[in-house]
């Protein structure tokens, strides 16, 4: 009889030979890297950890739903711009850009938006209820974290004396980041005549139910569908890091681009509820309410691609001054590494900022990991002490501004749904000029002499974490 051990071993070796050729064929070279260097440690609980969460899979529902949703988008959007004016005008060296995120996210650019940017935390909730106080027909909100707690709570008041009204509200809440919420504010919220749904739930014996790890990570609030607003803040007290609150960066948008932000959470609530929402209610006449040219650009596992990080790299490699880069998670996938160094060598002027501090700090050893090429190439590295700075923008030349929730991670690129906005426009670009000289100003530049003067211990550390970036 074949002894337990010498069956255990061969069967090791059996995982490692068909993982092997299983796993480049499902996932790209850096992220089959890191799951291979795993499963050859520990080839049982790597091949039971991979069978979790190592594979971009959604239900074949979920994938033909998503189709739905963006035929629909496309056709309603012919219906939007056969009553407005020609696609605005937009420089040569731009114009690839905005087809590219056409191509991407399914949405056209459109002029004639006002565009408001929110830095300060507790002003743009103030701001959110006082929209959602004046609201008349509908209010949409959308986020990865709502949280059952003050902020939360002022949200919910605010959307139960919409309710009173007359005005329609619904919340769609991510089953993962707002578990608290769903249990404990939902009922209360549902009790008043808000439709709450939990996007992506997840459960063992859930039929269809999504991986834990593939969430939707956008925040999107619409009223009455004339005012949206997206970025990179939660409804929660936002205290990631203990005795430094939470800086985001929030835009407040009316004009058509809000049309492009309701079809985003009507498509989300579409593959939950498998009802779509239509009419001139969801879809009004905006009107010229400013300037600028705004284009959404929406990205997941749904889209079969990952649209952000292209759209990213692609603006990355337009840059011809000027990229100022803000994150508060940097761990970059080869392929967005090699555009913001190439950027860099060819003497475009980047500026890479991020938090001095950090609520996760295996993502932060992997981060700063990363520090001594962007040294050696001449990007320039601010760390932001004052506070956590969680917002997630970037600006190229003086031309195009990027905005949204999406951060500079695999995660971000290729697990969860994420949501852009893409600004056209020299005054939008010049005002988040202003705000990244304050960062700049309330920041250390790091130095390649400081930097390589760590502990060896620090470094090796950092190396080790690098290695784990598929899984951050």
């Amino acid at each position: 009889m074949i002894p337990w051990s010498i069956i255990y071993l061969i069967s090791e070796w059996v995982i490692r030979l068909v993982m092997l050729v299983y796993v480049p064929r499902q996932r790209n070279a850096a992220a089959s890297r890191t799951w291979l260097l795993f499963i050859f440690l520990l080839p049982w609980p790597g091949l039971l950890f991979y069978a979790l969460v190592g594979r971009i899979y959604l239900p074949k529902h979920r994938l033909e739903r998503q189709a739905s949703a963006s035929k629909k988008i496309r056709v309603v959007q012919e219906q939007m711009l056969s009553c407005r004016s020609p696609r605005p005008s937009l420089p040569p060296n731009v114009t690839p850009l905005a087809n590219l995120a056409t191509r991407l996210g399914d949405f056209e650019p459109l002029d004639g938006n006002q565009v408001e940017l929110l830095t300060d935390y507790a002003a743009s909730l103030d701001r959110l209820i006082a929209d959602i106080d004046a609201a008349r027909q509908h209010v949409h909100l959308l986020y990865y974290i709502y949280d059952d707690d003050v902020t939360g709570r002022r949200v919910a008041d605010a959307l139960v004396r919409a309710t009173a009204r007359g005005v329609k509200c619904r919340v769609l809440m991510d089953a993962v980041g707002c578990k608290r919420a769903l249990r404990r504010l939902a009922p209360i919220m549902r009790a008043k005549g808000i439709e709450v749904t939990a996007l992506l739930p997840v459960g063992l014996f859930r039929r269809n139910a999504a991986r834990f790890d593939l969430r939707n990570h956008r925040k999107i609030a619409v009223v009455d569908g004339r005012i949206g607003y997206t970025g990179s803040q939660n409804i929660t007290n936002g205290q990631f890091v203990a005795g430094f609150p939470n800086e985001e960066m929030v835009v407040r948008v009316a004009g058509p681009a809000v049309w492009q932000l309701q079809a985003v959470f009507l498509a989300d609530r579409y593959l939950e509820t498998n009802t779509l929402l239509e009419g001139p209610e969801s879809f009004p006449e905006p009107g010229q309410a400013g300037e600028a040219i705004a284009q959404v650009v929406p990205s997941g596992p749904g889209y079969r691609r990952e649209n952000g990080q292209e759209l990213m790299i692609t603006l990355l490699y337009a840059a011809r001054a000027r990229v100022v880069l803000t994150t508060p998670y940097f761990v970059p996938d080869e392929p967005f590494l090699a555009a913001l160094l190439s950027a860099a060598r060819r003497g475009v002027a980047v500026h890479l900022v991020v938090s001095a501090h950090a609520n996760q700090t295996l993502t932060q050893l992997a981060q700063r990991s990363f520090y001594d090429e962007l040294l050696a190439a001449g990007v320039n590295i601010h760390l932001y002490e004052p506070r956590f700075l969680h917002a997630k923008y970037m600006t190229i030349d003086h031309e195009v501004a990027l905005i949204g929730s999406a951060n500079i991670d695999i995660r971000s690129f290729a697990l969860n749904a994420e949501i852009e906005i893409m600004f056209y426009d020299a005054r939008v670009v010049a005002e988040l000029r202003r705000i990244q000289e304050r960062y700049f100003a309330h920041s250390t530049l790091l130095t390649t002499e400081e930097w390589a003067r760590r502990p060896l211990v620090a470094q090796t550390l950092q190396g080790i974490a690098r290695l784990a970036d598929s899984f951050l």
